[in-house]
């Protein structure tokens, strides 16, 4: 196997095992910590360290460790987020959220630098177009990373499914799903079952050692490369304020401007899909263990599409996407609206069909025209 080849297949591993575990444990964090709001806090605070790590912390730890040590070091706050969700508290999983987003940002770009060094020192070699090579090059990794949206979640769902449910949940319970759920009230009506801590620490015990074969995948085989910015050639390194402010003068571009609000979007559909539609109309109406499931759904067809929409690209190009990817989530949202359960419609009290002028439709109700037409 090529050397390139081999160390493509080393990061794609690397993080299939980390997001295999992150991935899952996210998507749980409202459902297993909704004391107190503690699960969405926890992942509010750890998308805020991942915007403050942005701005600066990425090009210093490149140049300082290297990329193969930046993604290994950053894994850490990964596997200590693992860590911190077996005594949960706010003593626990804020200090660890936030030790998780710092590193997000650096393990991020250390891994766009390595593949994309990587796939030009190739193509430099085999003479071929360097665009092409890291496209490649990014398409087996993505192939591989989005699957662990699957597998995280399939592993959750599966050791969460020993959990002994109820026959069928209590009216008064779905009443307060979905789009009726309050996070607000004082007195929770939504009391969902949780599963035993044997269970909760069996699931917590897999993601973990999930990481930290992930850290030990990249320290151990993953061969490190050195970029011509990185060796800076003897030129003293610049401050962290002048990296700072290079940051903010980005803006100055309107494209990054307008290009800005997709991301921001992009991060109130995350936000509402891992922290409050997981709880609110998953483990509310269907229990715990069926976020797994739903989830994999979520996740496959984010990879089917990633594939798809690549090859449609080509022809219809980004800006036809963006407004493809827009229109769907307004009335998916909307989908919410109705109760989980439809109402139970009262039975005929005579066996015969009532004449038409006596039939009682209900509000809001759409009338069809039947086979013979109306």
């Amino acid at each position: 196997m090529e050397p390139a080849l081999r160390n493509i297949l080393v990061v794609s591993s690397g993080f299939l095992l980390l997001f295999t575990a992150y991935g899952g444990l996210q998507n749980l964090q409202s459902s297993l910590h909704s004391e107190a709001g503690l699960g969405v806090a926890t992942l509010g605070t750890l998308y805020g360290g991942v915007l403050l790590s942005s701005t600066c912390l990425p090009p210093l730890l490149i140049r300082k460790l290297g990329c193969k040590w930046t993604m290994a070091v950053s894994m850490c706050g990964y596997v200590a987020f693992s860590l911190g969700n077996f005594h949960a508290s706010w003593y626990t999983l804020v200090p660890t959220s936030i030790l998780l987003g710092l590193g997000a940002a650096p393990l991020w770009s250390a891994q766009s630098t390595y593949l994309t060094v990587l796939g030009n020192t190739h193509a430099e070699r085999a003479g071929k177009l360097g665009k092409d090579v890291v496209n490649q090059y990014f398409g087996i990794f993505f192939l591989v990373f989005q699957s662990s949206g699957v597998w995280g979640n399939l592993i959750s769902s599966l050791v969460f499914g020993q959990t002994p449910t109820a026959e069928s949940l209590p009216e008064e319970q779905l009443a307060s799903c979905g789009a009726s759920d309050c996070l607000m009230a004082t007195a929770s009506s939504n009391s969902t079952q949780q599963p035993s801590q044997r269970l909760i620490y069996t699931l917590l015990g897999i993601y973990t050692g999930s990481g930290v074969l992930a850290v030990l995948l990249l320290a151990v085989f993953l061969e490190p490369i050195e970029d011509a910015a990185q060796s800076g050639g003897g030129e003293k390194p610049p401050p962290v304020w002048s990296t700072l402010l290079s940051t903010f003068r980005l803006f100055r571009d309107k494209r990054l401007c307008l290009l800005s609000l997709l991301p921001l979007y992009s991060g109130l559909q995350q936000g509402f899909l891992s922290g409050e539609y997981t709880r609110s109309y998953v483990t509310c109406a269907l229990g715990i263990q069926s976020v797994g499931y739903v989830m994999i759904c979520f996740s496959a067809t984010n990879a089917l599409c990633s594939l798809l929409y690549g090859k449609i690209s080509q022809f219809t190009g980004r800006a036809a996407l963006y407004v493809l990817g827009r229109r769907p989530r307004g009335p998916a949202l909307g989908l919410g609206a109705p109760p989980p359960r439809p109402p139970a419609w009262p039975s005929a009290p005579v066996p015969r069909s009532p004449p038409v002028n006596d039939l009682v439709i209900p509000k809001g109700a759409q009338t069809r025209p039947g086979p013979g037409g109306p």
